[in-house]
């Protein structure tokens, strides 16, 4: 089944009709400059995975609204800042926020897109629910502070990259199934998910492929940011190590994919999906769940 297919679970595409309602209403709600700017975040557009994952994972009754638009707008509110702690001009094709309206109103709408996300929480009085959204990204913070002393850092070890993973990525997934479902198995099944996600993620950015990934190829390389592809080249070949340090990028990147690396980082990406999938049990949306482990790993394959 793929990321298509998976798009046709009934009741998924009201879902998503009312989530992109209920998401410009929530960017709208406060105005000014901040609004406007998160606006043109919005219409950029996005996989909506997060949001998929509080659908496919409720157990019964309604799918619910309010935590499938706090957990994209903490999204949305990460891309933003990252582009701008990053210094990433390009984001889905577009220039990013911090270049068209400046860093402090790119750093505002940020902090703004964070407010609305949990201001959606709020209004449905449920406090574990906001507790989990809360816990979630103070992980974001924690992993992006990690990166940044990873940065430049090819002795980066393989599980500290998985650390920053599971902080960046995983927790958000995480806590798209738990607050769609209330399970903590559905938890674990995230986390799992979001790792392999982002491994894919980091395969595509070496590979090169924009539409995937939101960013121009090989900013991962130019940046200095050790993904894991990029650090099991650099263990092999000392043009990419010395890249990844901050040397010189001329034609590291093409050795990246000649040690093998991206092959490998694949196989581990395989190894997160399998673990997802062990976490599954009797879910409504089993098949769909299981698919979408296969769906975030095929994309670099």
């Amino acid at each position: 089944m793929s990321l298509a297919a998976i798009r046709e679970t009934p009741g998924l595409a009201s879902y998503m009709e009312e989530l992109e309602k209920r998401l410009q209403v929530a960017v709208e709600r406060g105005g000014g400059l901040v609004a406007s700017v998160g606006v043109e975040a919005l219409a950029a557009g996005g996989k909506r995975l997060r949001p998929l994952l509080v659908f496919l994972a409720r157990r019964d009754g309604p799918p619910p609204i309010a935590p499938g638009v706090a957990v994209e707008l903490v999204h949305l509110a990460t891309l933003v800042h990252d582009d701008l702690i990053d210094g990433a001009e390009v984001r889905r094709g577009q220039a990013a926020a911090w270049t068209r309206v400046g860093a402090e109103a790119a750093k505002a709408t940020g902090d703004y897109l964070f407010a609305r996300a949990f201001a959606e929480l709020a209004e449905t009085g449920d406090g574990s629910a906001v507790s989990v959204l809360a816990e979630s990204c103070l992980c974001l913070a924690r992993g992006e502070a990690l990166q940044r002393r990873q940065t430049h850092r090819p002795e980066t070890t393989v599980d500290e990259y998985l650390e920053r993973c599971a902080l960046k990525t995983g927790k958000l997934f995480e806590a798209a199934c738990l607050l769609g479902s209330g399970d903590a198995e559905l938890g674990r099944f995230g986390l799992a998910l979001g790792i392999a996600f982002q491994i894919a993620d980091d395969i595509l950015d070496c590979s090169g492929d924009t539409q995937e990934t939101g960013k121009i190829p090989g900013t991962d390389l130019r940046e200095g940011t050790p993904t894991l592809p990029l650090l099991l080249a650099a263990q092999e070949d000392e043009v990419v190590r010395r890249a990844l340090a901050g040397g010189p990028l001329d034609g590291a990147l093409v050795r990246v994919a000649a040690t093998g690396a991206l092959e490998r980082s694949r196989e581990i990406a395989l190894e997160y999906a399998r673990t997802a999938r062990s976490h599954l049990n009797g879910e409504l949306h089993r098949e769909e769940l299981e698919a979408l482990t296969y769906a975030v790993v095929d994309r670099a394959g």
